[in-house]
């Protein structure tokens, strides 16, 4: 038999593919009469035997006219299970998703516009897709494992950014993170866990941020939600026109339910069954001042609201529910189930996809001219629970990374973006955490807190994209 003619053995059941080290696409850009350079591609993420294990997707926008010396951020969105898509193409990036004029899903076909308010005016811009989304992959389905979960994220990411300042000869510049949702759990680790690694940060971005999960896991016996959420229901309530005057004005709103939160409703849940009638009856009665809730309905759920039900709930004799994410967002829903029934979807996530999503593949093919057949993973690509660690039995918390990496590098300046309509990471929340850090009083004046009249994804009311384009060139510039 001729050595052509044997057959082939097959490989071995243990035997890993070999993945080879892709070459980035470079494609030459303008904006505002500025010329970029994007770099679009996958950084390799290898084992101890120096093989690649895993490939992490990117997209890298640098300035022609500035050196070494200009400002980079690494950006990143959060889940976990998000690529950096919608602070790439909503926010920071130099092309912006046109979404209708209130915010909401457009007509198709989706279009791209020119962002006037891109971040390249005073950063270089990084999106980077952690392992799992995007088009971001490990060697193998077990090898993936190893990358979701609170440690192997932060590893990773950090082992990208490593490489990245390396290959790109960055390590003297400005270096900044910039997280949203869970993408700030992320860039706090980050920063805790690089400093150690000789990467010191000018400054991180927090946007619509979560460090702590205590302050947004409404499970039995932890009432800190409840309390840190009322302040966006009765702004909410307040945008919906379900509140009786003088509550109708905005920052009044927030005002009197913050002080209202942290006085009577917390000394009232802290009681327990131990509370007396007549004060639950007085509680459930200013609640429904602040939330356009029922008295009953309040009682019903033990004074404790829920953010599902709450979405439900206040446009229930509209047949309609509001939005998690964005709670001026109107959606339509079964209301066939009666009251226990939770929203089917969240209104202010569907109107994002689509335009997202479509826009995206095509921008990434056609104008960056980077090909692949696989799927942009959005959430999907994470296939088994977050890994959480020893945290996971109880409430995650990097603020305490963060609050490390302020004591050993006291330079590094932080700067919060929070929206007053997000019923996901609630503005009071990240008050909290910040203000229960323990941080030393000489970085306490190193934060800068912004909030908007929008939601988690503030940047999707034009007002406000504007607003956090100024206030965030204005902590580049001050830094």
């Amino acid at each position: 038999m001729s050595e052509e003619a044997k057959p082939k053995e097959s490989p071995s059941k243990d035997e890993k593919p070999k993945l080879s080290e892709e070459q980035p696409v470079v494609t030459k850009q303008q904006i505002k009469g500025a010329s970029y350079t994007v770099t679009t591609g996958r950084l390799p993420l290898r084992d101890e035997k120096d093989e690649i294990v895993a490939q992490v997707f990117f997209v890298a926008y640098t300035r022609d006219d500035a050196g070494a010396d200009r400002p980079v951020t690494f950006t990143f969105n959060g889940g976990p299970g998000s690529p950096a898509i919608w602070l790439h193409m909503g926010a920071l990036g130099p092309k912006r998703v046109r979404m209708a004029e209130d915010g909401g899903l457009p007509e198709p076909p989706y279009r791209l516009e020119d962002n006037d308010s891109a971040w390249l005016d005073f950063t270089d811009l990084v999106f980077v897709d952690p392992v799992g989304t995007g088009y971001s992959r490990a060697r193998t389905p077990e090898e993936a494992e190893k990358f979701w979960g609170l440690k192997g994220d932060i590893e990773s990411m950090g082992e990208f950014v490593r490489l990245y300042l390396t290959r790109n000869r960055r390590w003297t510049s400005p270096l900044y993170l910039a997280g949203e949702s869970y993408g700030t759990t992320r860039v706090a680790g980050l920063a805790g866990h690089l400093i150690e690694r000789g990467v010191a940060f000018s400054g991180i971005c927090l946007v619509s941020s979560i460090l702590n999960f205590q302050t947004a896991r409404f499970t039995r016996g932890n009432d800190l939600p409840y309390v840190l959420f009322l302040p966006t229901y009765a702004a909410a309530a307040c945008y919906h026109g379900k509140l009786e005057e003088p509550m109708n004005d905005l920052k009044h709103v927030v005002t009197e339910a913050r002080s209202f939160a942290v006085g009577r409703y917390w000394s009232a849940l802290a009681q327990g069954d131990r509370l007396d009638h007549d004060t639950r009856a007085s509680i459930a009665t200013h609640l429904s001042n602040f939330t356009g809730l029922s008295p009953a309905f309040i009682e019903s759920v033990d004074l404790r609201i829920n953010i599902h039900d709450f979405c439900k709930e206040l446009l229930r004799t509209e047949r309609r529910t509001v939005g998690r994410l964005d709670a001026r967002v109107k959606g339509v829903d079964d209301f066939g189930k009666g009251h226990a029934q939770r929203p089917e979807h969240d209104p202010s996530m569907s109107a994002l996809m689509p335009p997202y999503v479509a826009t995206f593949s095509d921008y990434v093919r056609g104008t960056l001219g980077y090909e692949s057949d696989l799927e942009y993973e959005i959430f999907r690509g994470i296939k088994k629970s977050w890994d959480w660690g020893s945290a996971g039995d109880g409430h995650p918390d990097t603020s305490e990374a963060l609050r490390a990496a302020l004591a050993k590098n006291p330079h590094m300046k932080v700067f919060v973006a929070s929206g007053y309509y997000d019923l996901a990471t609630p503005f009071f929340a990240t008050e909290y955490t910040i203000s229960h850090m323990g941080l030393d009083p000489s970085v306490r004046n190193n934060f800068r807190i912004h909030e908007y009249e929008a939601g988690h994804m503030m940047y999707t009311h034009e007002p406000s994209l504007v607003r956090l384009h100024g206030d965030v060139r204005d902590f580049f510039s001050n830094r």
